[in-house]
């Protein structure tokens, strides 16, 4: 089997944690599925009307988080760290089932999710890779907040851009080409608020299950936690991480070059729609030894953390 084709996980992996916003404990395991089934998550606790698929046209909400919703109604919540450890891992098809309705936050990132997934293994199916090759530059803002899609021929690069007028610690910008760069670092990055923050979205009704556990909390410009940073521009890095979780509800893996300053997943979600929205924009292309992008060839793409 080529490297150039699907792929799914061995056997399943089960998660235990709790909801970042909910605080409610919750359970979810990753089974392998079918080739050309795509990413599909299954609520467990609900006996009918429980399957939602993954597509940018299924986020209801993108505000704290990431949430998809079905035509019933039915929700699942913060798969952006999940949805960027499977796009960097490569895993094309898998279902996702949980008996609650937000996945388990587990420490902040993605590390978890990605040491379970190489542990496991891959099997690698018959059928082909798609990927969406962006044609035309496409341009989405809202205020100082912008996100840019243009095309890039060889691979995915997603050039990050924070900024916090209250907390200079917090400015930082990092690059990544996500086939040919090491990823660990992004795995690795932590969410993280302010202080003051807190009882703000506590008193939303957000993270309920918040803590120094599963999040950095900065007050002015020092860090609570008793684990600093783990990496240097581990704020940034985890924007980049939202970033490549958020556009893996594409549907499919991307070329192209993302560049994004003061952005999150409301940005990141309306810029690919905008994408989206028009088939001169992209094309979905069948990889195989003509048009594969060269850092397919340079690296296995699909294991970014080997």
């Amino acid at each position: 089997m080529s490297v150039l084709n699907q792929k799914t996980i061995k056997r399943s992996i089960k998660f235990e944690g709790i909801g970042l916003h909910s605080g409610k404990k919750v359970e979810m395991t990753l089974f392998p599925a079918q080739p050309n089934t795509g990413i599909t998550f299954k609520r467990s606790d609900l006996k009918k009307n429980n399957i939602i698929y993954t597509s940018i046209f299924n986020v209801s909400s993108a505000s704290y988080c990431t949430k998809l919703t079905n035509e019933n109604g039915v929700t699942v919540s913060t798969v952006e760290h999940l949805m960027a450890a499977l796009c960097g891992m490569g895993i094309d098809n898998l279902l996702i089932e949980l008996n609650s309705e937000e996945l388990p936050i587990m420490d902040g990132s993605a590390k978890n999710f990605v040491d379970e997934i190489e542990n496991i293994g891959f099997n690698i199916s018959d059928q082909p890779i798609r990927i969406i090759k962006i044609n035309k530059k496409i341009n989405y803002s809202d205020g100082e907040k912008f996100i840019t899609f243009e095309p890039n021929k060889i691979s995915l690069e997603i050039d990050f851009e924070i900024k916090y007028k209250q907390n200079s610690i917090l400015n930082q910008r990092n690059k990544k080409n996500i086939y040919m760069d090491e990823l660990r670092e992004i795995y690795n990055s932590r969410t993280f608020c302010l202080f003051e923050d807190v009882e703000k979205l506590k008193k939303m009704g957000l993270a309920q299950g918040g803590s120094l556990d599963n999040a950095i909390v900065l007050k002015g410009n020092k860090i609570l936690n008793d684990e600093k940073l783990r990496n240097p521009n581990e704020f940034v890095n985890h924007k980049i991480l939202d970033c490549l979780g958020d556009i893996y509800l594409a549907g499919y893996r991307m070329v192209g070059k993302i560049t994004s300053s003061q952005g999150g997943h409301n940005v990141t979600n309306q810029g690919l729609r905008e994408l989206l929205s028009n088939n001169e924009n992209f094309s979905i292309i069948e990889l195989k030894e003509k048009n594969i992008p060269h850092s397919f060839l340079i690296k296995n793409p699909l294991k970014s953390t080997a």
